[in-house]
C-alpha cells in the first residue's frame, strides 16, 4: 500500500474486528478467571490480523507457489517453535521466556526498518526523481535517479529501529540475569547516568537529522547507539526488580511493533503495538507503584538496589525458632483462618500442587484459606497467580495486597512459602534498606507465621535479610517447599 493510496474498507473492518480482539483479549488477561477466554480472543485476533495482511498485502509475483512456499514455511518454523517452546517450557522459566519474546519482537522491528531503509520503494514510503541526460542527436547519455524516502517515513523508521534495538539488547540483558548466566546484582558503570543521558541524546539527535539527511551512516548509527543504550539501561537494575523491567520492555515492544506499523502502513500492527505499548506502561506505572519506584527512573533506566543486607550464606547469630511439619499442620488445623503468601520459592519447588492439596484437607477441618498476592511476587507480573491457576486454586481465594492486607491482623496463621522480599518489615521501618517505601503484606501481623525456607543464610532477589525470621511469633520450616508442604499433607490426615 502506498502514501495516500486508498484503504479498501473490507480490509479496514478486518483489522478493526483484530483490535477488539486483542482489546477483549487484554481485559480477559487482566483476572485469572478470565484469562483463557482472554487468550482465545487474542489468537483470534491474530488469525484475523495475519490472513488479511497475507491476502491483501501480495509481495511482487505472488501468483508463483514459491512466494506462498516460503511464507508458508515461515509461519510454519515460528508457529512450531512457539508450540513446542510453550508445551516445554517450565514455569520457574516463564519470566525469562517472556524476556526472550520480548527480544524477538525488538529485532523483527530492526529487521523491518532495516529492510524499509534499504528498499524503501517496496514499501511504498519513498518517491523517485530521474534526470536524463541527452546527447547532441538526442541519444541517452545518463539517467540518474534518487530515492527519496518521505520525511515522516524516516522519523517512524527512526524511532521503530531505535525503540526495537533497544528492547532487544535490554530483554537480552533481562533473559541473562533471569536465567542466571549473569549476576542479578546491579552493575553500576562510572558515570553511566551521564552516558546514557548523552546517549540516549544522540540518538534523538540523530533521528531529527536524518529527517533532513537520508545518508546510511546515519541510520548505521542510530542502530547501533541504540543498541548499545539497551544494554546500558538495563545492567544496573537489579534481579529484585526484574518484574518491572519485564513489564517495562513488553511496553518498549509494543511501541516498537506500532512504529513499524505506520512504516508497513499496517493498522493492525499500529492498534495491537498501541495496546501492548499502552498496557505495558500503565502495568509498569502499578508496579513502580508497588515496589515505590520512580516511574521516570525505571524508563530512564536509572534504578537499582545496591545490593546491602545480609549476604547468602551469612552467619545467622540472631535468635528464631525452628518448626516441623508437624508443628505447622497442628496449629493451621487448630486456627480459623489461614493466609498462604506464594513467592518464588514456591516457583522453583513446583509446589503449587502439594499446596493446593494442603488448603484443601485445612477445609475439610473447618479452616478458612485465602492467598495473598504481592504484584512483585516472583519474576515477572502475575507470575503467582499463573502458578496457582495451574493448580486450580479457586479463583475466590486469591487476593491482591490492597485487598488482604489489613485481614492478617484478625488472622491466625499466614503460611509464608518462599516469598521474602515482599513479607520483609524493614520495608516499613528500616529507611537505610533498598527496599524502604517498598508496600510489602503485613504477615507479621498474623498470631503465627510459619515460613518456609531451604535455609537461614539465604537472603531474598532484594539481597537483604528479612526481619520477619526473627520475630517472637514466626516459626521458620527449613526445607524444600515441596517436601515441607507435603510433610504437612501427611500431617493433616
Amino acid at each position: 500500500m502506498h502514501e495516500g493510496a486508498p484503504v479498501n474498507p473490507w480490509v479496514a473492518l478486518a483489522y478493526l474486528v483484530a483490535g477488539i480482539c486483542f482489546i477483549l483479549a487484554l481485559r480477559g488477561l487482566s483476572s485469572p478467571a478470565s484469562s483463557r477466554t482472554g487468550n482465545r480472543y487474542g489468537m483470534i485476533g491474530m488469525v484475523i490480523a495475519v490472513a488479511t495482511t497475507l491476502i491483501t498485502h501480495p509481495v511482487p509475483n505472488w501468483t508463483e507457489w514459491q512466494n506462498w512456499i516460503e511464507v508458508a514455511a515461515a509461519v510454519a518454523i515460528g508457529g512450531g517453535i512457539g508450540f513446542v517452546t510453550a508445551r516445554m517450557i517450565a514455569m520457574t522459566a516463564m519470566p525469562q521466556l517472556v524476556a526472550a519474546f520480548h527480544s524477538l519482537v525488538g529485532m523483527a522491528a530492526v529487521l523491518v526498518a532495516a529492510a524499509a531503509f534499504l528498499n524503501p520503494e517496496a514499501f511504498g514510503i519513498a518517491s523517485r526523481t530521474c534526470v536524463t541526460i541527452l546527447g547532441l542527436t538526442r541519444e541517452l547519455i545518463s539517467k540518474d535517479c534518487e530515492i527519496s524516502i518521505y520525511p515522516i517515513s524516516r522519523i517512524e523508521m527512526g524511532l521503530g529501529v531505535a525503540i526495537g534495538a533497544i528492547t532487544f539488547s535490554g530483554s537480552v540483558i533481562a533473559f541473562l540475569k533471569l536465567n542466571g548466566n549473569m549476576s542479578g546484582k546491579p552493575i553500576m558503570l562510572p558515570g553511566r547516568h551521564v552516558i546514557n543521558l548523552g546517549t540516549l541524546a544522540a540518538i534523538l539527535g540523530l533521528i531529527g537529522y536524518f529527517v533532513t539527511d537520508q545518508s546510511p551512516w546515519v541510520f548505521w548509527t542510530v542502530t547501533a547507539l541504540s543498541f548499545i543504550i539497551g544494554f546500558l539501561l538495563i545492567i544496573p537494575i537489579g534481579g529484585a526488580d526484574m518484574p518491572v523491567v519485564v513489564s517495562m520492555l513488553n511496553s518498549y515492544s509494543g511501541w516498537a511493533a506500532a512504529a513499524m506499523g505506520f512504516t508497513l502502513h499496517n493498522t493492525a500492527m499500529i492498534i495491537t503495538g498501541a495496546l501492548v505499548g499502552s498496557s505495558g506502561a500503565i502495568l509498569s506505572y502499578i508496579m513502580c507503584k508497588a515496589m515505590n519506584r520512580s516511574f521516570i527512573s525505571v524508563i530512564a533506566g536509572g534504578f537499582g538496589t545496591d545490593g546491602g543486607g545480609a549476604s547468602a550464606g551469612a552467619a545467622i547469630d540472631r535468635p528464631w525458632k525452628r518448626g516441623s511439619a508437624e508443628d505447622a499442620a497442628f496449629l493451621m488445623s487448630q486456627a480459623e483462618q489461614v493466609i498462604i503468601v506464594p513467592g518464588y520459592g514456591m516457583a522453583v519447588a513446583q509446589a503449587q500442587h502439594a499446596l493446593r492439596e494442603m488448603a484443601d484437607k485445612l477445609k475439610e477441618h473447618g479452616v478458612r484459606v485465602k492467598y495473598a498476592i504481592h504484584p512483585v511476587a516472583g519474576r515477572m507480573p502475575g507470575h503467582m497467580n499463573v502458578l496457582l491457576a495451574e493448580a486450580n486454586v479457586p479463583y475466590d481465594e486469591v487476593f491482591e495486597l490492597e485487598d488482604i492486607n489489613s485481614e492478617f491482623a484478625q488472622t491466625d496463621v499466614a503460611f509464608v512459602i518462599g516469598a521474602n522480599d515482599v513479607t520483609n518489615p524493614a520495608a516499613k521501618t528500616d529507611k537505610s534498606s533498598p527496599i524502604y517505601g517498598m508496600p510489602v503484606l503485613d504477615v507479621e501481623k498474623a498470631k503465627t507465621v510459619l515460613f518456609i525456607k531451604r535455609s537461614m543464610g539465604g537472603v531474598g532477589y532484594a539481597g537483604v535479610d528479612n526481619e520477619l525470621f526473627y520475630r517472637d511469633n514466626t516459626m521458620m520450616l527449613l526445607a524444600d517447599a515441596k517436601k515441607m508442604v507435603e510433610e504437612i499433607v501427611k500431617s493433616l490426615d
